[in-house]
């Protein structure tokens, strides 16, 4: 985990950047970053790369994928609550859950994280979190970058990305040409907005004039904290569902809602057919709705709405995807099945008790 300390100490002080205590940030990261090694990894004693081997005695014809994200502006919400240890799964989540789709197993990330003032225990907390979620989709954290940027950023600003690798067999990868006429669709939990529908979510807090410190008794809990929830990391259970079942493809719900990611999933001549009643999203999501007036149709738009992954596999599989991921103790359903269509995901009826 390199520190942006290029120039003469005293000078770069001068302007701003405060070499010492980007060392220092680095130090706390370790421990932190020792957490998730996998034994591939390579030393690199320089620490100017991450070094990864790739075991292809494991593979017949092994396909990297890679994924590039960032959290977008929860991270404001973050820096609001000064709460800063779990924005980091948060990004893992955001960027493995998308190599998992093309049937991948994560391998490694590399973060990226840029701030006005660098504060070596907020930064360490916030690679604590990175490291929390790379060792919950069994990833390596193999190197990053922390760059301090006075002038650009304010001293308590901060923002953060990172990208990923996945390797998967090049006669195993998932997709839109895989899906059948007759496959279910499973629904995977969402543990609420994850890190989709922020820029409404503050806009919400801010007309309608939240305290996101105050204890909301139908939320059960503090609103920020909440609302901080971290995003569920579905890689584990993704891959481990490939190994059992034979799915056909995923679909990571991100921003865009349930419908709009679901189609890219799905070849030109069928849909999903997806029913409401078979879940209830979570109360965050009806309270957002009802303080900021906020249609469902827009809702369904913006949000995930209590779904975050969706696996489609084939109908003969459906009971035993379900008993897989009920095992490994992930909330999952029967969200509908594949019809035939033009390659959109539709929902109907209502969801229970709305």
């Amino acid at each position: 985990m390199a520190a942006d300390s290029t120039g003469a100490t005293g000078a770069y002080a001068a302007a701003g950047v405060d070499i010492a205590a980007g060392e220092r940030a680095v130090d706390l990261m370790k421990r932190h970053v020792a957490r998730t090694r996998r034994p591939e990894q390579v030393t690199d004693a320089s620490g100017f790369a991450g070094l990864f081997r790739l075991d292809t005695a494991k593979y017949k014809d092994p396909v990297l994928a890679t994924s590039t994200d960032g959290v977008g502006t929860k991270v404001m919400l973050a820096q609001a609550m000064d709460r800063h240890d779990t924005i980091g799964i948060d990004l893992v989540g955001m960027v493995v859950d998308d190599l998992v789709v093309s049937g991948a197993e994560p391998l490694f990330m590399t973060d990226y994280v840029a701030c006005g003032t660098v504060v070596p225990e907020r930064i360490a907390e916030i690679v604590g979190g990175i490291a929390e979620g790379c060792a919950q989709a069994g990833c390596a954290l193999i190197g990053g970058e922390t760059a301090e940027h006075p002038g650009a950023m304010e001293a308590d600003e901060y923002d953060l990305a990172g990208a990923g690798t996945g390797v998967v067999e090049g006669d195993a990868i998932l997709g839109p040409d895989r899906v059948r006429e007759g496959d279910a669709v499973i629904a995977m939990a969402s543990s609420g907005p994850h890190s989709n529908g922020y820029s409404l979510i503050r806009h919400i807090v801010d007309r309608a004039g939240l305290d996101l410190r105050a204890h909301v008794p139908e939320l059960d809990g503090v609103l920020g904290e909440v609302l901080l929830t971290p995003t569920r990391v579905y890689a584990k259970d993704c891959v481990a569902l490939t190994a059992e079942v034979e799915v056909h493809a995923y679909s990571h719900v991100t921003g865009g809602g349930l419908a709009a990611n679901l189609a890219r999933s799905l070849p030109g001549h069928l849909d999903a057919r997806l029913d409401r009643s078979t879940w209830t999203p979570a109360p965050v999501f009806g309270y957002l709705a009802e303080k900021g007036d906020v249609a469902r149709e827009d809702m369904e738009a913006t949000f995930n709405m209590g779904v975050g992954m969706v696996a489609i596999v084939s109908a003969e599989d459906a009971e035993r995807a379900l008993a897989v991921l009920a095992e490994r103790g992930a909330t999952a359903w029967r969200l509908g099945d594949v019809v035939p269509g033009a390659g959109q995901a539709n929902l109907t009826g209502d969801h229970p008790d709305a």
